[in-house]
């Protein structure tokens, strides 16, 4: 399909997955904490950039980029089978609560073969959407009933395919799950849709995540479900097993966590988390809704990432967390779509700044090269990936977003995260390879009514 006219030229010239030998010429890029003019950038044959110039002529044989190119966006919370309840539950009323029974029936619907088809469209839903890595919080893991598949690892390794397939990067963390909750007596039975969930005890669990292994596109990390879902007797063994891995965890997405986790151990889940060695660097708390001042300064003071996802957070009605508070603290903040409401960096970033806009009535808590940070950098680094910045060194993931649509025309290009949605991506690259141009997948064809088709088979006539 051939790219519109712009100011600019459009991506052209390669064939599908194919690598830039001489590099990418862009019309304008996010370079740094702003927007450079003609930036050429150089890739080496790992996928690396290994030089970028500004004020350049694109010379022979590069790869033209048009409008506006960002760093590749990273999805720093995933639950892809989520995305099968979009538009089935937001018109139910209720609470978090009673919408996670609607998740455990889809839960016993699938199995690894209808888990990789739903996902592989999900994953490439994403590419379009400018992500260029997904970290998958993973803990669908056996046959309903807690059967174990002839592959221990079945539902994982159909996450790691349909990731391929879709060409993009994918963490997948393999997510430790004992228990079936949290109240003021103490920890509770699995139910029996929480089966599929658990390996048993850590070590059962740990002994799974072992055969999994990682490769230039995949990552294996690891998660810690919540303080509900996981007794506090097993943090210390999570944490010695987990060291070096990138490791997520929910936390205070619910007030409920909070007051059971006081009534039972005498303190949030964030000071438990803190006592037991598993907040720092390579820990991201998803959510972080729900926090006292003391919960901030444990996250901020271990450099431990705050993963938001603004539209589930909406969705659920979870509430607003204090996501400028946690940055001035010392965390990176990142951003996820979770259960996939809306697959779009774009709108989950400004629903950052415009959730902290409604929190404190001021704006500008975020100014443009911080959520751009937020989208990009920060969420690769919480998955384990060189990622999400134009520079030697990291990997080439490169968004081009088009500046003449309804939606970003006129528009100043260092502005245009405040203004484009997923709608004005034109062209993704990940590792060096194009995936996506003029607003397609190069792998997928009509993907609307593929997704249409994969769950209304999962929920049935």
């Amino acid at each position: 399909m051939p790219g519109r006219a712009v100011s600019g030229e459009w991506s052209q010239g390669t064939t599908r997955h194919s690598r830039a030998h001489v590099g990418y010429w862009c019309e304008r890029a996010w370079v740094g904490d702003g927007v450079a003019d003609r930036v050429l950038v150089e890739v080496d044959d790992a996928g690396v950039i290994s030089a970028v110039a500004t004020g350049q002529e694109p010379p022979e044989g590069a790869h033209r980029l048009g409008g506006v190119v960002f760093p590749g966006f990273a999805n720093g919370h995933s639950h892809a089978f989520h995305r099968a309840l979009r538009g089935r539950t937001h018109g139910d009323g209720g609470t978090f609560w009673t919408w996670r029974e609607a998740m455990y029936r889809l839960a016993q619907r699938l199995d690894p073969d209808s888990y990789h088809q739903l996902a592989r469209l999900v994953f490439a839903e994403m590419a379009l959407a400018g992500y260029t890595a997904v970290g998958e919080f993973h803990y669908l893991h056996h046959a309903p009933g807690g059967r174990r598949y002839a592959d221990p690892n079945a539902m994982g390794t159909a996450l790691v395919e349909a990731a391929r397939e879709a060409g993009v990067r994918l963490t997948l963390l393999d997510t430790c799950y004992l228990s079936g909750g949290l109240d003021d007596t103490g920890y509770l039975p699995l139910s029996p849709e929480q089966t599929r969930f658990s390996d048993g005890d850590v070590d059962g669990w740990l002994a799974r995540v072992g055969e999994l292994t990682g490769d230039d596109t995949v990552r294996i990390g690891a998660a810690v479900h919540s303080v509900r879902a996981v007794p506090a007797t097993a943090f210390g063994r999570v944490a010695e097993g987990c060291a070096g891995r990138p490791l997520h965890v929910h936390l205070s997405e619910q007030p409920a966590e909070n007051e059971a986790c006081q009534a039972v151990h005498g303190c949030s889940p964030t000071r438990l988390l803190a006592d037991s060695g598993l907040l720092g660097p390579d820990t991201t708390a998803v959510h972080a809704t729900h926090l006292s001042g003391d919960d901030i300064s444990l996250l901020g003071g271990s450099r431990t990432t705050a993963c938001f996802c603004p539209s589930t957070e909406g969705d659920l009605a979870d509430g607003i967390g204090p996501a400028r508070e946690l940055a001035d603290a010392g965390s990176p903040i990142s951003l996820g779509s979770d259960q996939h409401a809306v697959v779009d960096p774009l709108l989950e970033a400004r629903a950052l700044e415009h959730g902290e806009r409604l929190r404190t009535g001021r704006r500008g808590r975020f100014d443009p090269a911080q959520l751009v940070r937020s989208a990009t950098e920060h969420g690769h680094r919480s998955l384990g990936w060189d990622s999400g910045r134009i520079a030697p060194g990291a990997l080439c993931d490169l968004v081009s977003l088009r500046p003449d649509t309804p939606r970003t025309g006129g528009a100043l290009p260092g502005q245009l995260v405040l203004a484009a949605t997923s709608a004005d991506v034109h062209s993704v690259v990940v590792g060096g390879r194009v995936i996506v141009q003029d607003g397609v997948h190069r792998a997928f064809g009509e993907l609307g009514r593929d997704l249409a088709r994969t769950i209304g088979g999962l929920w049935g006539p």
